[in-house]
């Protein structure tokens, strides 16, 4: 065992879904508040060794069945870089401190750490293999997120961010879903988590799920509650990007089969890292602007 099978044990290319973390207060206009920042990077931190804790977890339990996959068969416990029982003692160090972290400096956290670890050892050792309720389950997964961001940071989580969190983190599941059934197809390995789907069933799953976060998307933006918090009746000029990030996402699923990881094809599509980035740009000017502006002595937008 090396430095590198442990960095690529943990996978921290991965900790960019507990940006998920930073939402809720992102949509209140309050991660300029220092305290409010601490606390939503205590919480990241804890669920980044919690994430890795669980792939670690899930990597011992699937190392029998990695071994026959093309690309899976390279992880470092599938291809005996490093041992069961040293990944045993990494799984342990990594749940001891994303469970001390929280339980120390904000305690209101540590229930939504325990309720992703449990989803999650539910998920690896029998409910991925059960069709929807899997993808079902990483939607959770990215909801407790974003709920775990609301507690640490004391920022009340809208039902608005709750339903898109869940339906993009389906799309997300699914398409991840769709690469692994290609695969299976070419290799002639059918894995039993696989059973349940085909590919116009995933395809027409994806769309469905995709129209309905586009129109919560709507909703949200001329939403009364929403369009006074923030000030600013043009908030749907934001949904240009997130059409067209959801649109471009597809593209890579149907089109160029390159999202059975997510992660990876977030950090290396150009295309989706400039429309992620214009959408977030947009939102910090309608969040944050007139707050900036007014601290510089100019009266309005």
């Amino acid at each position: 065992m090396n430095v590198r099978d442990v960095i690529q044990l943990v996978r921290p290319e991965h900790w960019v879904k507990n940006l998920f973390i930073f939402l809720p207060a992102f949509f209140a206009a309050r991660l300029s508040e220092p305290d409010v920042m601490f606390n939503a990077l205590l919480g990241f931190t804890a669920f980044c060794l919690m994430a890795s804790a669980v792939y670690v977890l899930n990597d011992m339990v699937d190392a029998v069945q990695d071994r026959n996959h093309p690309d899976k068969c390279k992880r470092p416990i599938a291809s005996g870089a490093i041992q069961r029982w040293e990944a045993g003692v990494i799984l342990g160090i990594l749940l001891l401190f994303s469970f001390l972290l929280p339980l120390f400096f904000r305690p209101e956290m540590l229930v939504f750490s325990v309720l992703y670890f449990l989803v999650n050892v539910a998920y690896s050792f029998s409910l991925k293999h059960l069709a929807i309720i899997d993808v079902s389950l990483i939607g959770l997964g990215f909801l407790l997120r974003v709920l775990a961001g609301g507690a640490v940071t004391g920022v009340a989580v809208s039902h608005w961010l709750m339903v898109l969190t869940f339906v993009l983190a389906l799309i997300l599941g699914l398409a991840k879903r769709r690469g692994e059934y290609v695969v299976a197809m070419g290799e002639n390995n059918f894995r039993k988590s696989l059973e349940g789907y085909n590919l116009p069933f995933l395809d027409m799953s994806m769309v469905v799920c995709s129209t309905v976060a586009l129109v919560a998307y709507l909703m949200y933006c001329f939403s009364p509650e929403v369009t006074q918090r923030i000030g600013s009746d043009r908030i749907y000029y934001t949904s240009f990007f997130v059409f067209a990030g959801v649109l471009r996402y597809l593209q890579l699923t149907m089109v160029f089969g390159k999202t059975e990881s997510p992660t990876r094809a977030l950090l290396r599509d150009v295309f989706l890292q400039v429309i992620l980035l214009a959408w977030i740009g947009s939102f910090v000017w309608l969040l944050y602007g007139k707050k900036w502006l007014m601290q510089m002595g100019v009266s309005s937008l």
